[in-house]
């Protein structure tokens, strides 16, 4: 199945799942993107009209419970819908094994067109009768992929409990140090993987981050030559590994924009270039990224350097993500 049928057809069943009503066909071809535009001509309406066929024997070929049916008495025409009750799976329950597969399943899932999900999300708003300004930006969550170039080798080598040497460089050093580590696990924090393991030069427990390991990781030595700690938690071990103390974010916002943000800042007075300066005090310097970063080009970071590249970074990733989609 072609991608642009694919993605019409998810459209169309969400649009059909997020009303009571029997949607009309000329409702549908509106509100669906996909379909062909009805600008007057005989053409149009049959290409729609065939599309619409295809689509329709397509859903209830995969099961999916498409109902036809009139919603009063004063309908000339039949229209669509899918009952929620008939359409939704019954209530999942997972051991705890397998929430924790289907957890780690999600850290790795790399991220799915972002640009059609909030389509996707106009469409059901639309067919509940929820008028929406597509002028406005949809804040977006960038989520996190096992992109890093040290993501395989590493969790390789934990995997298979082998020693792992690489070379790291903190921002702090000119040059990059050379590391042998008993790798105990991989986990991501905050958009970022950390790998968490035992330094053997410095015979303590060490948070690194993958984006700081250049060159290739090398594993060594048997397989099963070491056990990480029985109560490892290795997320707790890189948030320890953060520094709590409280930090200033200064930022630009354009007027009007990031309402939400505004919400717990302290303003510093409008810019040179008319946008707002806002100071924002936090703990959580990531997880402030991550928000800043669904704000797009609305909001700019001034200070600190750290957190902006953060930001850079984060919408690196999401345009990257957008390029191979």
């Amino acid at each position: 199945m072609a991608a642009k049928r694919a993605e019409r057809l998810v459209n169309l069943v969400i649009a059909l799942l997020g009303t009571r009503q029997y949607v009309s066909a000329a409702k549908i071809r509106s509100i669906v993107p996909g379909y062909e535009p009805d600008d007057g001509t005989d053409r149009a309406d049959e290409a729609f009209k065939r599309m619409f066929e295809r689509d329709k024997a397509e859903l209830r070929e995969i099961g999916v419970p498409l109902e036809t049916g009139r919603t009063s008495a004063f309908d000339t025409e039949d229209g669509y819908r899918i009952a929620r009750a008939d359409y939704e799976l019954p209530e999942i329950t997972l051991t705890a094994e397998e929430a924790a597969a289907v957890g780690l399943a999600l850290r790795l899932w790399q991220s799915a067109q972002l640009a059609g999900a909030a389509q996707s999300a106009l469409v059901k708003l639309r067919a509940a009768g929820v008028e929406v300004d597509q002028s406005r930006g949809l804040s977006i969550q960038p989520r996190l992929d096992a992109g890093e170039p040290a993501f395989e080798p590493c969790y390789a080598a934990a995997r298979d409990r082998r020693a792992l040497a690489f070379d790291y460089r903190r921002p702090d050093e000119q040059a990059a140090s050379r590391r042998r580590v008993q790798p105990w696990g991989l986990v991501a924090w905050h958009g970022r993987w950390y790998l968490v393991g035992h330094d053997l030069d410095r015979q303590a427990a060490r948070v690194f981050r993958l984006s700081r390991v250049t060159g290739t990781p090398r594993a060594s030595g048997p397989p099963g030559a070491f056990e990480p700690p029985a109560d490892l938690d290795l997320a707790s071990v890189v948030a320890g590994s953060e520094r709590r103390e409280e930090q200033l974010v200064v930022v630009r916002a354009r007027p009007g924009t990031a309402i939400g943000l505004r919400r717990h800042a302290t303003s510093l007075g409008p810019a040179d270039d008319g946008d707002d300066r806002l100071e924002l005090r936090t703990t959580e310097p990531w997880a402030l990224a991550d928000q800043l970063a669904a704000y797009g080009p609305d909001v700019l970071v001034e200070a600190p350097q750290r957190i902006r590249e953060a930001v850079v970074d984060r919408l690196s990733r999401l345009a990257a993500v957008g390029e191979r989609a």
